[in-house]
């Protein structure tokens, strides 16, 4: 039986080859260390849990919920006017998810035909440009670089390949490069999307795990934001609901209604249960997300102090989960260092070309370990490199 060729263009090898690295250090007696799988390792604030568990009793809850609940679609509303400032409308401008990787995944499929070109970031997100694929479609990459504040140069886009692109792929605050945008940026993204009718899909997935005081802005904030684009939201990192598999995505409403007839035949929507985590998530006490983002904060200056502290440079980034870190001195490949650093002092990250070819000269660290784990990293970096 031959396999699809729009396979031969998608590649999970290099995450599924230091699975199999870890899988094997760790047959060897050594307690592996994982800071590579973005996965948050912190459970849901008790009010989110007990939501989940009463709504569990509900016999009526187990049919298909086909779409989002009202309650939950004001409860995105309603968030969003508290926290952006953004005005939705509920019934038209959001749309319920399983998880944002699921719109994520399928809205180049409502806009992509055989061929079309799409403008995808460079080190990115690995989601973005499968979902192009997937559609048979094909890139352009935008290239982030740390000259440029990872933000991509719009100058730089040749006009003929701006008139023929469709979509346009963001993500700020950024995986994998930890880096957030401003209104300046997001402006000039409407005006590039509006001068040459590209959809924007912007990944917002990180917005609240922000440190220091810092708030990152939504993109819908810009005026005419929702005549150009959609924004994606995952209740996965701000309230540790990861497994839930629950999100949604706000925004222009034609955009939503074309991704939501993909999806109608696709999935039979998100179960009530976990509808009404959401809603209680979105609704309730706030504390927990300022706790979480505090706990991250934490974690990255244990992290960053150490390591820089033996001499494995790294800036401290103001937002999302993750560091991405320069390569320490006497490397040139983040294969070769992530390798080296498995196997030598049993710590897995993810290396950067993972993340596409810019990506390569970094690795990105996921906080997802505590702080005596983290402690335990640097000691055993310490002991194993030296990079002064």
């Amino acid at each position: 039986m031959k396999r699809a060729n729009r396979l031969g263009s998608l590649s999970s090898g290099i995450f599924n080859e230091m699975e199999e690295r870890k899988k094997k250090v760790e047959s060897s007696g050594v307690r592996v260390i994982n800071l590579g799988v973005g996965s948050p390792d912190l459970p849901p604030a008790p009010h989110i849990i007990e939501s989940l568990q009463h709504s569990m009793d509900n016999p009526s809850y187990y049919s298909y919920s086909l779409t989002g609940m009202s309650r939950l679609h004001e409860s995105v509303s309603g968030w969003y006017k508290k926290r952006f400032n953004v005005d939705l409308d509920p019934e038209k401008e959001v749309l319920v998810l399983m998880g944002s990787q699921d719109g994520l995944a399928h809205v180049a499929l409502a806009y992509i035909d055989p061929g079309d070109l799409a403008l995808v970031p460079d080190p990115g997100y690995p989601i973005y440009s499968f979902s192009i694929l997937l559609a048979q479609g094909e890139i352009y990459s935008l290239p982030l670089s740390i000259e440029n504040r990872f933000l991509p140069d719009f100058q730089t886009i040749p006009p003929d390949i701006a008139a023929k692109a469709k979509m346009m792929w963001l993500n700020y605050p950024n995986n994998p490069t930890a880096v957030s945008a401003d209104s300046n940026f997001f402006k000039s993204v409407v005006d590039f999307a509006r001068k040459y009718d590209i959809l924007v899909c912007h990944d917002a997935a990180y917005s609240e795990l922000a440190f220091d005081g810092f708030k990152p802005m939504s993109f819908l904030e810009i005026p005419g934001a929702k005549e150009v684009g959609i924004e994606f939201y995952s209740l996965s990192k701000t309230y540790n609901m990861a497994g839930c598999r629950i999100g949604f995505a706000v925004g222009n409403s034609e955009v939503l209604s074309n991704l939501a007839m993909i999806k109608s035949n696709i999935d039979y929507g998100v179960f009530f249960a976990v509808q009404e985590a959401g809603i209680a998530a979105l609704t309730g006490p706030q504390d927990c997300v300022s706790m979480t983002a505090q706990i991250y904060q934490k974690r990255r200056d244990v992290l960053v102090d150490g390591l820089n502290e033996i001499g494995w440079w790294m800036p401290k980034p103001s937002s999302s989960m993750f560091i991405w870190a320069p390569l320490p001195p006497g490397y040139s490949s983040s294969i070769t260092f992530v390798n080296d650093l498995l196997e030598r002092a049993g710590v897995v990250v993810i290396p950067g070309v993972a993340f596409g070819s810019r990506g390569e000269g970094y690795v990105r660290i996921a906080l997802v370990k505590d702080e005596p784990d983290l402690l335990e990293t640097v000691c055993r970096v310490r002991q194993n490199f030296t990079f002064r």
